[in-house]
């Protein structure tokens, strides 16, 4: 009977959830949900951002929780996830265009492919990939779109790798520091997430502020 019973557990998994995600699969579930929302144009709603830091947290056993997590694996599955899914993401578009985005009905995605492409013209290919890494749903599009763009692979596969690690590890540790110095800090995970999201996106408001600034001079100029 206990079959069944931790089967039906994990169907029933919350996927937008990160402490349902990592109590359902643990480490192996991070990289699954990584590679599927940097790979796959259908993960875009899934909570890259909130499930590594929370895995992070629950690597250092001062939570409440039930889950515990080992952090050398948990950083080999959250920086395999992000590093092929992107890569995966990458070759999908340059075989198939811009035709799978094109049958999506998603406002979203295609509010999240219009933001990648400004990027990608916006910022030069290098900014863009690291930058998109950081901005929900714009990770999960500027990937097949950079290969619909033929933008070269050496370019992609290096910037990508070096955003993707940033993004993976970075989130992970950051996560694993707070919870070992904050004791049952897991109380205040809800404002904590929301907080790196914020941080997060610090690195693309000022690439845009810079823009701005850097588009006005040129303007005052002529």
């Amino acid at each position: 009977m206990s079959t069944p019973v931790h089967l039906s557990s994990q169907l029933a998994v919350n996927v937008l959830d990160a402490h349902s995600l990592l109590a359902a699969f643990g480490v192996l579930g991070v990289g699954a949900v990584l590679f599927a929302e940097t790979g796959l144009l259908i993960g875009f709603f899934l909570p890259g951002d909130s499930l590594l830091f929370t895995a992070g947290l629950l690597c250092t056993g001062s939570t409440d929780h039930s889950v515990h997590l080992s952090l050398g694996p948990l950083l080999v599955a959250a920086a395999a996830g992000a590093l092929v899914g992107a890569q995966c993401g990458y070759l999908l578009g340059r075989k198939a265009g811009g035709a799978v985005l094109a049958r999506s009905r998603s406002q979203r995605l295609h509010e999240g492919a219009k933001r990648a492409e400004e990027l990608l013209e916006r910022y030069g290919y290098a900014k863009a990939i690291v930058l998109a890494r950081f901005v929900p749903v714009v990770r999960t599009v500027l990937n097949p779109m950079a290969g619909a763009l033929e933008v070269p692979v050496r370019t992609f596969t290096l910037w990508q790798v070096v955003g993707g690690l940033v993004w993976s590890v970075g989130l992970t540790l950051a996560g694993y520091a707070l919870g070992s110095s904050i004791p049952n800090i897991d109380r205040y995970l809800l404002p904590l997430v929301a907080l790196i999201v914020v941080v997060s996106l610090i690195p693309v408001l000022a690439e845009v502020r810079r823009s701005r600034r850097s588009a006005g001079s040129k303007a005052e100029s002529r």
